[in-house]
């Protein structure tokens, strides 16, 4: 029985033309088991975003596999592609992405009424999730009333309020300050270890990153350093350490390297 959740294999994603191709993936593979908490880091241009989107459906591969519990997501077409992209995976973006013109808890609903969730049972997820995130003072605020923090938590309720098998998140602690930051990857922590949550995080944040159980450090396409959190022996802070060595080893520190 084939465990992995997702199987990257061989992935290739080229932009452009005869002399000016630019490789964004160069033949890159990893799998995902079920209940993962993946990091990827890497410096901007590495290709970290457009392997998400590649996930995502939304960005074609030029050459590769992407397997979701061995279907290959390149044949998902009409309503299964509509539905992997509803239903299977969640996406959770550095600038929220929500409606300024609806509410917290009309952001969070609209995917039901499209995926035609019934109302009670929508309902009793908004309460489960709005309880968890703790964001019951603003469902019924609109996004200009809302800190980064609130915006983002509610757009964290939205990626998962169809229960997705896999939430991707794409650096979701850019645009917060280091307190509401924190408050996020704890949340994602918690979803992660309580209800077993897959989740791929793009991050450049050595904090964020240290919440991970494994990381892919990936350098012009390709992965070039893995890190695993020894679990449950070795501490957040003492994983956050260790990455911290690891960029240090490959000569640049934050600026360069993440």
């Amino acid at each position: 029985m084939d465990q992995k959740i997702l199987d990257v294999q061989s992935l290739h994603k080229h932009y452009g033309k005869g002399d000016n191709i630019t490789k964004a993936l160069n033949g890159l593979s990893f799998q995902v088991l079920p209940g993962e908490f993946l990091g990827i880091m890497g410096s901007s241009g590495s290709g970290k975003t457009t392997l998400l989107n590649c996930i995502a459906t939304t960005v074609q591969p030029t050459e590769g596999r992407i397997l979701l519990k061995g279907e290959n997501l390149s044949e998902f077409k009409g309503r299964k592609l509509a539905a992997y992209r509803g239903n299977r995976i969640g996406y959770l973006f550095q600038n929220f992405e929500l409606l300024d013109n609806l509410t917290g808890m009309e952001n969070i609903m609209l995917p039901l009424s499209i995926h035609n969730i019934p109302e009670n049972e929508g309902k009793a997820r908004l309460k489960e999730l709005a309880d968890y995130l703790e964001i019951r003072d603003v469902l019924n605020k609109f996004p200009g009333q809302m800190s980064g923090g609130q915006k983002q938590r509610v757009a964290a309720a939205r990626a998962l309020i169809l229960r997705p098998e896999i939430v991707l998140a794409d650096e979701p602690t850019g645009a917060l300050d280091s307190k509401n930051a924190r408050t996020l990857m704890d949340k994602l922590s918690g979803l992660n270890e309580e209800y077993g949550t897959t989740i791929l995080l793009v991050t450049h944040d050595s904090n964020a990153a240290s919440y991970c159980s494994r990381i892919l450090f990936i350098q012009d396409g390709v992965i070039f350093h893995e890190l695993r959190r020894r679990i449950p022996d070795e501490s957040r802070q003492g994983f956050y350490e260790r990455i911290i060595d690891v960029m240090a080893q490959l000569g640049g520190g934050n600026a360069n390297v993440l």
